[in-house]
C-alpha cells in the first residue's frame, strides 16, 4: 500500500479484521512515529482498528527531521489559514485513499491529533460532506472559527483534551472551541489535565480511549 503521505501503520493484533481506522496527525515539527505511541495501549483495547499515521507534507524549518503541518514561522493569521488549508487537501487526498484501501466510510473512521494535528482533524473532520466517526484532539484550538462556520458540513461528536498548564497552546482554546461547538450545534466533551504541560500524559489517552470504544464498532 502507497498513500500520498509516507506514514507508520500499526494494523489489528492477530490480522484481525479491520472494521476501522484512527488517523493520527502529529504536531509541529513531529512525526507519524512520534504520535503511533498512543496506538501502543489502544491497540488493545481496538482489535479491529487500524492505526494511520501520516508524516506531514512538509519538513519543519526547525526541525528538519520532522514534519509540519503548516508553517509557523510567520505570525500572520491570513497565512496560517491558507496553509493549513493546503494541508487540509493533501489530507483529503490521503483519507480517500485509506477508505479505498481498507474499503472504509467516514463513520469508521476516527480523526485524532495533537497540537497542530488537532486543528487539522477539526477542520477536516467538520468540513467534509460525510460525518466522520468523531475527533478527539489533544492539545489543539479551532485556526479560524470564521472560517470553519463559513465551511462546516457536518456534526461530527468531538473530544477535546488539555493541559491546564501547557504554555504552547493555551487551554483558553479549548474553552472557547467549547462554545463555538456549543453554538453550532455539535456534541462536544472537554476534559481539563492538571499540573499537565503540552503533551499527552497517560490520563489524557486513557479518556480518549474510552470515548473512542463508545464511538467505534470493537468486534
Amino acid at each position: 500500500m502507497t498513500f500520498c503521505l509516507e506514514s507508520t501503520i500499526i494494523k489489528p493484533i492477530d490480522n484481525n479484521q479491520i472494521k476501522n481506522a484512527i488517523i493520527l496527525l502529529h504536531g509541529y515539527g513531529g512525526d507519524g512515529k512520534d504520535i503511533s505511541m498512543l496506538s501502543l495501549n489502544w491497540k488493545r483495547h481496538l482489535p479491529n482498528t487500524i492505526f494511520i499515521c501520516p508524516n506531514g507534507h512538509e519538513t519543519c524549518p526547525i526541525n528538519p527531521t520532522g514534519f509540519q503541518w503548516f508553517d509557523l514561522t510567520k505570525d500572520d493569521p491570513n497565512y496560517i489559514l491558507e496553509q493549513s488549508i493546503k494541508a487540509e487537501n493533501k489530507l483529503n487526498i490521503f483519507i480517500d485513499e485509506v477508505k479505498n484501501e481498507f474499503n472504509l466510510e467516514n463513520k469508521q473512521i476516527c480523526l485524532s491529533g495533537f497540537s497542530q494535528g488537532c486543528m487539522m482533524s477539526i477542520n477536516i473532520g467538520l468540513s467534509s460532506k460525510e460525518e466522520f466517526n468523531c475527533i478527539v484532539g489533544f492539545s489543539g484550538k479551532i485556526i479560524n472559527q470564521e472560517n470553519l462556520k463559513s465551511r462546516k458540513k457536518n456534526f461530527t461528536n468531538i473530544l477535546l483534551i488539555h493541559g491546564d498548564s501547557d504554555q504552547v497552546v493555551s487551554p483558553n482554546y479549548m474553552l472557547e472551541a467549547k462554545d463555538f461547538f456549543i453554538r453550532n450545534n455539535i456534541k462536544i466533551e472537554t476534559n481539563l489535565i492538571k499540573n499537565c504541560d503540552h503533551h499527552i500524559p497517560i490520563e489524557a489517552s486513557s479518556i480518549a480511549l474510552n470515548f473512542i470504544q463508545k464511538k467505534l464498532i470493537t468486534s
